[in-house]
């Protein structure tokens, strides 16, 4: 097993590379695997505002089972879950550690895990700045000796640098839009199996996310559509587009008396939708989060003060702040910069 230092040294530089998510993605679980037995390992992004998956670099024995996966993630009953990571002191808990050693305990490892033939997972939320970006999953083969407290501590360590690495994914890789698409149709039964789709859903599909081509549809169809079942209300998902821009995905039931089924809708995002994601990926403190917001409102700095009992000095030293972290000079150029996609 090489030197945890060298591994940890080659992931931060990794993630000082300005790379891609694919890439990012490919080269932080090889730099990890020169640490560690890693067997499997799923690396997902997230939406950082509603926490699903919106694409996934995923291996086998894994991919064959990611609806089961989803399922069993998003019903929120399980152990070790991702958002339960979100909320946890320090995002990084391996499934050894939630269960005192007692696997069984959880239906993931009972009814995926063991039955493909793996163990111990070590689970990790990428946190940065209170904005999660992603998920990191690693696996070993059942029987195998589980993961270790210090390679916990290693994967605690990097976490920050990933997330970071995966929110600048978001504002440096912009490419070129592609012409105006139309929005399309996904329809899968309770066993996340597609049943059918338009030909605008089918143009939409390649352009979704990244991970694995080998799964009939993009991780972010089944993340939103998984998330249906214990939804308030119907979900939605902002993804980026493979060719620029972004794309919305929405969930919500087909019911008949025989059987319930699930249409996804995908569409080009309107600007506003993704001003959220926009502007966590900008590193913006809460407080400046909640100004932004009203600039992009229109509100004057009185009323930004007076909304947020806040005084006009504090809003203006606040927006400076906005200014300088999103690289524009004016409100002007802000409002520009945002709706224009990032």
């Amino acid at each position: 097993m090489a030197d945890i230092g060298s591994a940890e040294r080659g992931v931060l530089r990794v993630c000082r590379s300005g790379l891609d998510v694919t890439e990012l993605q490919r080269q932080v679980l090889a730099a990890l695997r020169r640490a560690m037995t890693i067997d499997a390992a799923f690396f997902a992004t997230a939406d950082p505002e509603t926490l699903l998956f919106t694409g996934a670099h995923s291996e086998d024995p894994l991919i064959a089972m990611a609806p089961m996966f989803l399922d069993n993630e998003l019903s929120g009953h399980d152990v070790n879950t991702f958002p339960e990571l979100v909320r946890a002191p320090g995002h990084v808990r391996s499934l050894d550690t939630a269960t005192q050693s007692a696997w069984g305990q959880s239906a993931r490892y009972r009814d995926i895990m063991r039955p493909v033939g793996l163990g111990d997972e070590l689970r990790a939320a990428l946190v940065v700045g209170g904005h999660c970006w992603g998920y990191l999953c690693l696996h070993r083969e059942d029987g195998a000796l589980g993961f270790t407290a210090a390679e916990a501590d290693l994967v605690r360590r990097l976490a920050p640098r990933i997330a970071h690495a995966l929110r600048q994914a978001v504002l440096l890789h912009r490419p070129v839009p592609d012409a105006e698409r139309r929005p399309g149709v996904v329809v899968i039964d309770e066993q996340m199996e597609l049943v059918a789709s338009t030909p605008e859903a089918d143009a939409l599909l390649p352009l979704i996310g990244h991970g694995s081509t080998r799964l009939p549809l993009p991780v972010g169809v089944y993340s939103v559509a998984a998330a249906l079942a214990t939804a308030d209300r119907p979900p939605s998902l902002r993804v980026r587009a493979a060719t620029g821009g972004w794309l919305s995905l929405h969930a919500s039931k087909l019911s008949s008396p025989t059987e319930t089924r699930v249409a996804v809708v995908i569409e080009p995002a309107e600007p506003q939708s993704t001003l959220g994601v926009l502007l966590a990926a900008y590193g913006l403190t809460a407080r400046e989060l909640d100004i932004a917001r009203h600039v992009l409102r229109g509100d004057s700095t009185r009323a930004i003060a007076n909304t947020l009992h806040i005084s006009a000095h504090t809003v203006q030293d606040h927006l400076k702040s906005v200014f300088d972290k999103v690289g524009v000079r004016s409100r002007r150029d802000l409002v520009g910069r945002l709706l224009a996609g990032g």
